[in-house]
C-alpha cells in the first residue's frame, strides 16, 4: 500500500470517529504512516495529521536528513529557541482554528512529547491510536503479507541451523550466537534469541546464558530476525538423546493447544476465544496454572503490536490480522515447552506463515 492509500484510509478513519488531529511521534506509527523515520532524541519530533493538512514539527538539525524522504512540509525549530511557537504555528495551520479538536495521541511517543502536545491544547479531547492509525496498522496488505512470509521462512532455516548444532557440551549462547550469525549472513538483523537448556525451559522470558547442554535434556528455542522492516517470531522444542515420555506427553498437550487455537481463530470471532481455545486444551490435561500468559501477540513493524490474544480481549478479529498462537506448559525446575506460530487470517481461517513442522528435534 502507497503512503497515499495509507493518508487516504486514515482520513477515511478520522471521517468516521469524528478525530480531527492524529499526533504521531517518530515511532513506528510514523513509519508505518509515512515512511520516515526521524532520529529521536529529547528534542520534540512530531506529524501531525489532520483532516486536510498534515506538516512534521522538527528540529532544524534534523530537517534536511528529513526532507528528501517526504513532501509534507515541516516547522523546524532551533535549540535556541524551543519548540513552543513553532508547535502552535503547526496546530493552527493543520486545525485551522478548530477550538476543542478531538485529537489521537501515539501511546508511544514520549510522555514529554504528549504532554507539550496537550498543554498546547487545553480544550481539547484525547484518546490512543486504537481506532485510527492502531486500525490500519493491524490488518497487513499483500506487501506486508509477502515480507512477513519471506522473514518466516528464513526463520525456519535459522531454527534448522540451531538445531544442526546441539550437541552434548554446547552452551546456550553459542547456540544464540549462531542463530546471529545466520541472521547477518542472510541480510537480516537479530530481533530476539532466546536458547532454553533443561530447566531454564520453565522461565518464559529466560535470559541466554553459559548453560552447557547435556545428554538426556529437552531444549527450547524462541528466535526472530528483522529484514526489510518486519520482523519474525517463532518457538520450538528439541531433546538431546531419547526424548523423555513425560516431555513428549506434554509437548503433545501444547500440540492439541496449538491446533484448537488455529482451529477457533477465523474472522468476526475475538480474540478471546481463541486464547479460550488453547488454554482449555491445556487446563483439561490438568496444566491450567502452568500455562502463565497469553496465548498470542500481533506482529507487525513492532515484534509486540495489536491484537493481543488475551483472555479479556473483545478485539474482533478480521482478514489481515496477523498475530501469534503460541500456548506452553512451564514446569519449574524441570523444562518448559511452547510452541509459537505467527498467522496471518484469511477468509477461510489461519494460514501458518512458517514451513517448520512443530515436532521435537531429536539431537544426537
Amino acid at each position: 500500500m502507497s503512503t497515499a492509500d495509507r493518508f487516504a484510509r486514515l482520513r477515511a478513519l478520522m471521517s468516521e470517529t469524528g478525530t480531527d488531529l492524529v499526533a504521531l511521534g517518530p515511532t513506528s506509527h510514523m513509519a508505518y504512516l509515512t515512511g520516515v523515520s526521524p532520529h529521536g532524541d529529547e528534542r520534540p519530533v512530531m506529524l501531525l495529521f489532520g483532516r486536510d493538512q498534515a506538516c512534521f514539527l522538527m528540529p532544524a538539525l534534523n530537517v534536511d536528513s528529513v526532507r528528501a524522504k517526504t513532501d509534507l512540509p515541516f516547522f523546524p525549530w532551533a535549540d535556541a529557541e524551543g519548540p513552543h511557537d513553532a508547535l502552535r504555528q503547526a496546530l493552527a495551520a493543520v486545525l485551522a482554528g478548530k477550538a476543542a479538536p478531538s485529537v489521537v495521541v501515539d501511546e508511544t511517543m514520549r510522555a514529554d512529547f504528549a504532554l507539550l502536545l496537550l498543554d498546547a491544547l487545553p480544550g481539547a479531547t484525547r484518546r490512543f491510536t486504537d481506532d485510527t492509525v492502531g486500525a490500519l496498522r493491524a490488518v497487513k496488505d499483500e506487501t506486508e503479507y509477502g515480507i512477513l512470509k519471506a522473514n518466516a521462512l528464513l526463520n525456519d532455516r535459522a531454527m534448522e541451523a540451531a538445531y544442526a548444532a546441539l550437541k552434548p557440551g554446547v552452551t546456550e549462547l553459542e547456540i544464540a550466537r549462531l542463530v546471529e550469525g545466520f541472521y547477518e549472513a542472510h541480510g537480516a538483523t537479530t530481533q530476539f534469541r532466546s536458547v532454553c537448556f533443561g530447566e531454564n525451559g520453565a522461565f518464559p522470558h529466560h535470559h541466554t546464558g553459559g548453560r552447557v547442554l547435556k545428554a538426556g535434556e529437552p531444549v527450547l528455542i524462541d528466535i526472530g530476525g528483522r529484514m526489510d522492516g518486519y520482523p519474525s517470531d517463532m518457538t520450538r522444542v528439541a531433546y538431546c538423546g531419547h526424548p523423555d515420555p513425560r516431555f513428549m506427553a506434554i509437548v503433545g498437550v501444547v500440540e492439541e493447544a496449538v491446533q484448537a487455537g488455529l482451529a477457533a481463530a477465523k474472522p468476526g470471532v475475538t480474540a478471546r476465544s481463541v486464547d479460550e481455545a488453547a488454554r482449555n486444551v491445556i487446563t483439561k490435561a490438568g496444566y491450567g496454572p502452568r500455562f502463565v500468559h497469553r496465548t498470542g501477540h500481533g506482529l507487525g513493524i513492532d515484534i509486540h503490536e495489536p491484537p493481543y490474544i488475551t483472555a479479556t480481549a473483545d478485539t474482533i478479529l478480521q482478514e489481515g490480522h496477523v498475530f501469534s498462537i503460541e500456548p506452553g506448559i512451564y514446569l519449574p525446575g524441570e523444562f518448559g515447552v511452547r510452541l509459537e506460530e505467527i498467522v496471518i487470517l484469511r477468509a477461510g481461517g489461519a494460514e501458518v506463515l512458517s514451513g517448520l513442522t512443530r515436532k521435537p528435534y531429536i539431537a544426537g
